[in-house]
């Protein structure tokens, strides 16, 4: 199994930005959001792409970002997973359609907008993995979506949709994606 590096490094970074920095104004409930987007990657015949809808009928708070943070630093995936699977459902991400519920979903302020960092506590799929019919492989428990969500106009993401965390020796998040390829969200749109 290949890991994606370009996802891991991606991913890391942002997940120890909305992870570790200080906490922001989470506190206060938002309304519904619902993010469009196109998911696209490279596929064994070419580039296959496909709609995504990433709903969020509420932000973590900052006091369960602290468990989240927590939890990973104690015990990596398994115990994320176990803190995840307490908690209610505050949305979903649908591919297809299946919808696979999302327990964390953490922005930050950017320049220009927001960073998203959203955390199912199963997996989406396992696409890749060296095989036509990737089957799931331990410790790949969780999925994680990154939205850039710029203040006007069209934004960007990836979607690992079978993935685990750690943080290292020097306390960054570090993530792998089961598979080899990078899942981009393009054309990341908020739904009025």
């Amino acid at each position: 199994m290949r890991c994606s590096l370009h996802v891991t490094v991606i991913a890391s970074a942002m997940m120890l930005i909305t992870l570790t920095l200080p906490p922001s104004a989470n506190t206060a409930q938002a309304a519904k959001e619902t993010y469009l987007a196109t998911a696209s990657m490279k596929g064994t015949t070419g580039q296959v792409t496909g709609p995504i809808v990433i709903e969020i009928e509420r932000l973590t708070t900052d006091a369960e970002r602290g468990k989240a943070v927590d939890a990973l630093k104690s015990g990596a995936t398994a115990a994320l997973k176990q803190l995840l699977a307490t908690m209610p459902a505050i949305g979903y991400i649908e591919v297809a359609t299946r919808r696979t519920p999302v327990k964390y979903a953490y922005a930050r302020p950017t320049g220009s907008g927001r960073l998203i960092t959203i955390v199912t506590d199963q997996p989406i799929g396992h696409l890749g993995g060296n095989a036509p019919d990737a089957k799931p492989k331990a410790g790949y428990d969780l999925a994680f979506a990154l939205l850039t969500v710029p203040a006007t106009g069209k934004g960007t993401g990836e979607l690992a949709p079978a993935a685990k965390a750690r943080v290292d020796e020097a306390g960054a998040v570090v993530t792998e994606d089961y598979g080899a390829e990078v899942v981009t969200l393009r054309d990341v749109e908020r739904k009025p």
